[in-house]
């Protein structure tokens, strides 16, 4: 089962790095939670969740994902991740990121997400410019 479980593991990740909300949502079960434990409520149900990585995307559109550590069993895999690219203000995105994922089926069941909030806040604000000199 473990095959099984690292084969639903790399189709949903090929749909994260294609950035792609309508596959990602599809991979979910029907009545399936999403949590970006960051100060981020759940959400619930492939609309809702897909409504949530698009606005993750809109804000990094190039958000890309480094894999560190993959661990999976039965019905489950954790990973670790660092995440990274430019979000859209302008910021430089250097986040840790770690997935704990319950699979049902053959689909995510809950996917769990937690990441340094402060950084991925930071990263996200409004570029501040630069004071115009004095002279």
């Amino acid at each position: 089962m473990t095959a099984a479980t690292h084969e639903v593991f790399a189709r949903y990740h090929a749909c994260w790095e294609a950035r792609d909300p309508d596959r990602i949502a599809s991979l979910h079960t029907p009545d399936s939670v999403f949590h970006l434990h960051s100060g981020e409520d759940p959400v619930r149900g492939r609309a809702a969740i897909r409504e949530a990585v698009a606005g993750m995307f809109a804000l990094v559109p190039d958000l890309e994902f480094t894999q560190v550590s993959l661990r999976t069993g039965d019905d489950f895999w954790v990973a670790r991740f660092t995440l990274g690219g430019t979000s859209a203000s302008g910021g430089v995105i250097a986040v840790d990121l770690a997935d704990f994922v319950l699979v049902e089926d053959g689909a995510v069941k809950e996917k769990h997400s937690y990441v340094d909030g402060e950084a991925m806040r930071a990263a996200l604000a409004p570029a501040v410019p630069d004071p115009a000199p004095t002279h």
